[in-house]
């Protein structure tokens, strides 16, 4: 199995588990914490665990795993012509 597929397989699959967690969505948006950027967290010592493109190729989720962290960040990046700046990331804690 190549890391890209076992990436996109994690990802969707962490997609399809979440909804199952029992925690409604307006309590999960409350608990997540933003978690800087994609450049400081790769300088920090994450790792890319998991990655998944949007079907446009305009956006893609980036899964982020620290050994030493007991949970994962999550980052959104995408590119949009109908922005300023038209680079865009959001990243926040799994927890």
């Amino acid at each position: 199995m190549t890391f890209w597929f076992a990436a996109r397989r994690a990802v969707a699959l962490s997609a399809i588990l979440a909804p199952m967690s029992g925690v409604p969505a307006q309590a999960e948006a409350a608990t997540d914490e933003p978690a800087g950027s994609i450049e400081q967290l790769l300088k920090s010592g994450w790792e890319v665990a998991g990655y998944a493109s949007n079907a446009d190729n305009r956006s893609t989720f980036i899964l982020l795993k620290n050994s030493s962290q007991p949970y994962l960040v999550q980052c959104l990046a995408g590119y949009d012509v109908t922005r300023t700046p038209r680079v865009f990331q959001n990243c926040y804690k799994l927890r």
